[in-house]
């Protein structure tokens, strides 16, 4: 089947529209018709290399490249078919991605962490999880597939673990935004920080993500939120949506947060910033307070090893710093979940879509973002 998908062909290339060849679902796949895609960031950090494997890691799933990849892991739609001994869903049924499959029997799985599941491993490059071989093409080359899925494409052929069965009634856009960036950053609050009625957040990142970790601690019952951003257009839209104060860098939301606390800092520091370097981690321990979380969000180049922090205060303060993945909860259960909120109107989704793309203007999608002009945008097919 030709369809047309928005692929990148190389490091520094730019997303481009092409006519690819998709086949048929095998056994445990599913063909699904998208409807919409979020443009998150973590796909451009394909792009430019950071999450970009070494190659004795890419050979271990029988690639020696990223590249030629179909871009998008933000998604939502309508089951078109199904192969054989698909069991979750049937033609017809409305799905959202998960970036991280869930078998449900690995001891990840087993022990309600599907967050955590093995399949994981499987979602940097390579062919498809349930049988080894490729679904995906471009002239005589196979395609991989960010995360294993690919949503900037009219129609990709997945694995069932890597779907989400939503509600007959379910708004897809919603679905799409939900299906990672916005459950990453309301998990990272809720789930992984644990925030409680009358703590106080700093969120240092207003994009998407960061719009998801605000509103996670406005529904967690927070005192006051920091939103932290360059962009003054991020900042004013993270009052609207939860946020009390905001400011523009680290070190000014430090003084606001010692005068909100008289002294005693934060309780909760969330980093969701486009790229997550290690000499962020000191500044944001910097405003936390005794027995602070601080919680690492975005993604930071696969080769950052390096971070700058006082070891001594992390322990004499008994602060914790903590990794998330998904918000630390299972997609089958924070998709739905969210969705409902969205119905209540508790959840704010379509306030953050700045502007809608084609495949044909992925890149003109990612430039608006790196501009600044954009806090979501979202492929409409």
């Amino acid at each position: 089947m030709k369809v047309r998908a928005a692929i990148c062909t190389g490091l520094y290339q730019p997303w481009t529209a092409e006519d690819i060849e998709i086949d048929e679902p095998h056994a445990h796949e599913v063909k699904v018709k998208m409807v919409y895609a979020g443009m998150c960031h973590s796909d451009e950090h394909l792009r430019t290399g950071d999450i970009s494997a070494p190659r004795e890691t890419l050979e271990i799933f029988g690639v020696d490249s990223m590249f030629p990849c179909i871009g998008g892991h933000e998604g939502a739609g309508i089951v078109e078919s199904v192969g054989p001994e698909v069991q979750t869903v049937t033609a017809g049924d409305r799905v959202a991605v998960a970036f991280i499959p869930a078998c449900g029997q690995c001891y990840w799985c087993a022990s309600g962490r599907q967050y955590l599941c093995d399949l994981g491993m499987s979602t940097l490059a390579g062919p498809m999880i349930s049988d080894g071989t490729w679904r995906h093409h471009f002239g005589d080359q196979h395609l991989n597939r960010m995360t294993q899925l690919g949503t900037f494409s009219e129609y990709m052929v997945v694995n069932e673990a890597s779907l989400v069965k939503i509600a007959p009634d379910a708004n897809l856009k919603a679905a799409a935004l939900i299906s990672c960036g916005i459950s990453t950053g309301f998990g990272s609050a809720v789930d992984r920080a644990k925030v409680v009625p009358g703590e106080v957040v700093v969120v240092v990142g207003a994009g998407g993500v960061g719009s998801g970790a605000i509103q996670g601690a406005r529904l967690a019952g927070a005192r006051a939120i920091i939103a932290v951003d360059p962009l003054d257009s991020k900042v004013e839209r993270a009052k609207k949506i939860g946020a009390t104060h905001g400011v523009s860098n680290m070190l000014d939301a430090t003084f606001l947060v010692a005068e909100l606390t008289e002294g005693r800092m934060a309780d909760v520091v969330i980093l969701t910033p486009g790229v997550l370097t290690g000499d962020m981690i000191a500044p944001a321990c910097a405003m936390g307070s005794k027995d602070a979380r601080i919680v690492a969000t975005a993604i930071a180049p696969f080769a950052q090893d390096k971070i700058e922090l006082n070891l001594f205060n992390l322990s004499m303060f008994n602060q914790s710093i903590l990794g998330t993945v998904f918000g630390s909860v299972s997609p089958r259960v924070q998709i739905p979940r969210l969705l409902k909120l969205y119905d209540a109107g508790m959840l704010e989704i379509d306030e953050l879509v700045t502007n809608e793309y084609t495949i044909e203007t992925v890149q003109q999608g990612y430039d608006d973002l790196e501009a600044g002009i954009n806090i979501r945008g979202v492929v409409a097919f």
